[in-house]
This record gives C-alpha cells, structure tokens and sequence, in this order.
C-alpha cells in the first residue's frame, strides 16, 4: 500500500504555553519562553536558565494518582496527546482502537526520577526506591501511557535518538500509516529534563548558554553572539490519519506529510560533520521521498540550536542542497523563542512547521541582532511573515550523528 498521510490533530506543551493557540500567538508575536530556573538552586552552576513549562496541572489531563506514578516527561506527552486526540475528533472504540497506534520520541528519559530515586537508595537504602521506579522512567511508557489512558491499540513504539527523536518518531509513524499497517497514529517527541544531573552534564559539554543575566535574549541561533543552546521542556504531539480516513469523517486537516529523510553523520560523538555532509544527504532524501526539487519549499524550519557549529554547519548544508534558491528561501529556529526541547523539540516544530502552513505566516527568528558573516540566509528576523506556504521542510539533528528532515505540504483536496 502507498496511502496518502494527513494531520488531523495537534497537542502542544511548551514553555510559550498549553495548547494550540497560546503557543501560535506567542510565536507570531516573538515572545520568548525562556526564564530563571526554578527547579533547584543554581547557585553552583554556570547556566541559571531555561525553558520551563510553566502552570502545568497533570490533574487537567488525567487521573492525579496515574500521574504521580510518572515522570514529567510522560505526564507532558500524556497531555499533548489527549489535547491533539480531542483536536482532531477521532474517536478511539471497539472498531478503531486496533488501528490506531502511538509512537513517541525523547532523548534521555526520566531523569529526574533516576535522581530522585538515587538519593533515596543513598538516604534510605534499596526499601527507599518506589516500586514505580523503573516504570516512571523508561522512554517507552510515554507512548505506553499514552496507550493505556486514551485506548490506543495498534502499534506501539518509542524513539530514542537525542534532538532529532520527535522528528524520527513522527516520520516512523507516517511510514506505518503510508503501508497499511495502521489507520491513525498519535506521535512526536517529549523532554523535560531540566535537573541538577541535566544541567550540569551539558554544562560540562560547553553546550549551554551561560547569558545569565538576560535569559529572554540567551537563545540566538545564526547570531554571531550565540553561545550555546538553552535547554527546555515540553512536547508535542500530532494525530497522523490515512487521507481516506480523514475525509470518511469529515476532520479538519492541518497538513499532509509527503517526504521523509533520515542520514548518520559517522563523525563524531557530538559535533555535526565540517562539511555538513550528513544534513545534506538527509535534506535530499526527504526532497527524493516526496517527488521534490529544492525550489519547491517555501519554508525552512531550522534546526538551528543556537550552537556555533550547528548554525553555521546547517547553513552550509541548506547552500549545498538549495544552492542559489537557498538566498531566496525564508528559513527559521523556532528554538529561539522556545528554547530546545531536545528530544521534544522535533515534535513541536513540525507542529509549527504544519501551522506556518495553516495560517500562511512563517514564525520569526527572534535575537538575530548581528548575524553571522557565515550564517547570511533569510532567517525572518525578529518579526513574523506573511507568506503563501504550500510546501515546508523541519530538520532535527541529534548528538550521534543522527538527522531527519521532514515535508509537509498544504492539503488542497
């Protein structure tokens, strides 16, 4: 089978806000959703700041006990999958709920349970540790959860492939949709990982952002100023529907998945390939899946982490593969407003990559105050534009090596 493959339904957490339209509005306004961390003293850290998701009440969206036996991480996915379920008005019963799966990113898990936990075996000794432990922290009861609450029964899988799992998960899912393998797919990526252990270990890797003293200006991607990506929280979740399915019951349709590509760098543990050989091969693979040539895309959804490498290295990837286009092409990091919500981030950007599409604005590159001489693209700085969009790329690169690119186009009937 080749079917054709919609979103019908979105669900968003992120540190711009809960759900659709608080998030939109923040990023066509170019606020930012980055703040001192309140989660644990910082006063021996080099990074103070970060995206937290702020007035966030598990109770809203399931069962308060269900949630106190998981992490933060699955209590935002179980959120933004029930929000983009609701969204989209399928309904999950007796005849659907076989055809409909879930599969879901992230890149570390449950951390702050493992801390939590670690300290009670130090305090207290093996009688310490909950026996919820293990089951709050592992990466597949996210879509496991999911699952369970919302009676999803096909297939059911977790991604772990650090800043490019939502991405992964959500053109894993269009895959299993495109060869009939299911009906409808609840997928994206989900973090939170805004800990002592989370923090300091990328501080320890000179990843972060140390402009403590502005956090709101701290995430610049293409800027020359940048100097690290400032962690966040959150997730994003989307229902993925065969085309058939969504006109059989008349459902709203945000988009249309046509392109899928996935490359390895084979380079380095954390630095991306000099010559951007992996991001080009990735970008490529996604245009080849969807029948494409470079000047077909109206919209760029940049990685663009606010690293020194990233940037300019996706920069030199987005020339070779687009070429003279490449100058003419609006392209924008989302990061910039949101922070990077590591394995979270992929799936919250092809939301606003689907949205961009939706509404025909294409979100601001916020902080782009003295951009870099290598960095000379269209990054739409500061404020949003109005753009006819029918056809979007979103990159995600990962630690590892590991890239996807994903395509999504107007549903025109």
């Amino acid at each position: 089978m080749d079917r054709r493959v919609v979103i019908t339904g979105i669900g968003l957490v992120t540190p711009l806000g809960i759900g659709i339209q608080e998030n939109w509005d923040a990023l066509c306004k170019g606020e930012s959703g980055i703040s001192e961390i309140t989660r644990f003293d910082t006063t021996d850290f080099e990074t103070k700041i970060a995206g937290e998701v702020k007035d966030f009440h598990p109770g809203d969206f399931m069962p308060a006990k269900q949630a106190r036996r998981m992490d933060k991480f699955i209590c935002y996915a179980v959120a933004a999958a029930r929000m983009a379920l609701e969204d989209s008005g399928y309904v999950v019963n007796g005849s659907t709920e076989n055809r409909i799966g879930v599969m879901t990113g992230c890149g570390l898990g449950g951390l702050s349970t493992m801390e939590k936990y670690h300290s009670a075996l130090l305090e207290k000794g093996p009688k310490g540790i909950s026996p919820f432990f293990i089951p709050m922290l592992i990466a597949n009861m996210a879509p496991g959860q999911i699952s369970i609450l919302l009676g999803a029964k096909g297939p059911n899988s977790a991604v772990v492939t650090a800043c490019a799992a939502g991405s992964h998960a959500i053109g894993d899912a269009y895959h299993i949709i495109k060869r009939g393998a299911a009906d409808a797919m609840i997928s994206g990526g989900v973090e939170s990982v805004i800990t002592p252990l989370g923090v300091g270990g990328f501080n320890a890797l000179k990843a972060l952002s140390t402009r403590n003293d502005d956090p709101k200006k701290a995430s610049r991607p293409f800027d020359q100023d940048r100097d690290g990506f400032v962690m966040a929280e959150g997730g994003g979740m989307l229902i993925l529907e065969s085309l058939e399915g969504a006109l059989k019951r008349d459902a709203r349709i945000y988009g249309e998945i046509i392109g899928y590509g996935m490359s390895g760098d084979g380079y380095h543990m954390t630095a991306p390939s000099p010559d951007g050989e992996g991001a080009i091969r990735c970008m490529q693979e996604g245009l080849k899946d969807a029948g494409l040539k470079p000047e077909d895309i109206d919209y760029i959804n940049a990685h663009g982490t606010s690293t020194p490498l990233n940037d300019a290295n996706e920069t030199k990837a987005i020339k070779a593969v687009f070429a003279d286009y490449s100058y003419k092409v609006p392209i924008s990091s989302t990061k910039s407003m949101t922070g990077h919500m590591l394995g979270g981030a992929g799936g919250v950007e092809t939301i606003f990559t689907a949205l961009a599409i939706t509404h025909d604005v294409v979100p601001p590159t916020i902080n782009l105050e003295n951009p870099d001489p290598e960095c000379d693209l269209d990054y739409v700085p500061d404020v949003a534009r109005k753009k006819d969009v029918k056809i979007a790329m979103s990159n995600s690169f990962g630690f590892g090596g590991t890239n996807a690119t994903l395509i999504l186009k107007k549903y025109e009937g």
